[in-house]
């Protein structure tokens, strides 16, 4: 027993609104680790376009989600071409409108509201209808709660909720989240993942380590 292939776009059979993402989205500025998934009644294969906002190649900001993240419906990633130039008295964008509008524009003014990349860690589920703003990143094992705005960046295996989202409470204690995270897991070859679920899903440390 070896597990699915990440390869697959629907592993489920008879259930094709489950994706995994990553033989799914081919843009340039969006990275997804192995056996990532989007749960859709509508399907995954539009992840790019319905949960990936305004994101400009010419930006040159990415997505980049690590492997094993479940992503449930209306989940929304909003990136940077969604921010507005906010140093002067409105925040309006001339600009783009042409016409002369574009005349005398600074473009530091909108540079400076750009964030960078946003990173969701590994083993992150990101409950429906989220949000997760330009620039955050999101701890390995984390957990954002359903219809969460997330501003801030998350730490690992924190539980976040809320608009702002907040730290609800951390899954483990401090030690057991050094270790996971020295341990990472989802780093490990798939026969050797599938020889210890046991382990990773019945959050059984002591097996894990001497599995490493």
């Amino acid at each position: 027993m070896h597990g699915p292939h990440p390869n697959i776009k629907h592993p489920i059979p008879m259930h094709s609104r489950v994706g995994y993402l990553k033989p799914l989205v081919e843009a340039e500025n969006i990275e997804i680790g192995d056996f990532t998934y989007y749960d859709d009644p509508d399907g995954p294969d539009r992840f790019a376009e319905k949960c990936v906002l305004h994101h400009y190649p010419f930006i040159g900001d990415k997505l980049i989600i690590g492997k094993f993240c479940a992503i449930a419906e209306g989940a929304r990633f909003i990136m940077n071409g969604a921010n507005h130039a906010m140093s002067g008295f409105s925040t309006y964008p001339f600009n783009i409108f042409g016409h002369g509008w574009e005349e005398g524009f600074d473009v530091s003014t909108w540079e400076q509201e750009v964030r960078g990349d946003t990173v969701i860690g590994n083993d992150v589920w990101v409950g429906m209808d989220a949000v997760i703003m330009p620039g955050v990143s999101i701890g390995s094992g984390a957990i954002v709660g359903a219809k969460s705005v997330v501003t801030h960046d998350v730490p690992a295996y924190a539980i976040v909720a809320g608009n702002a989202a907040k730290v609800v409470k951390k899954r483990f204690d401090e030690r057991t989240i050094r270790r996971l995270l020295e341990i990472a897991w989802w780093d490990w070859p798939v026969e050797k993942i599938t020889r210890n679920l046991n382990a990773i899903r019945g959050a059984d440390l002591k097996m894990l380590e001497a599995a490493q």
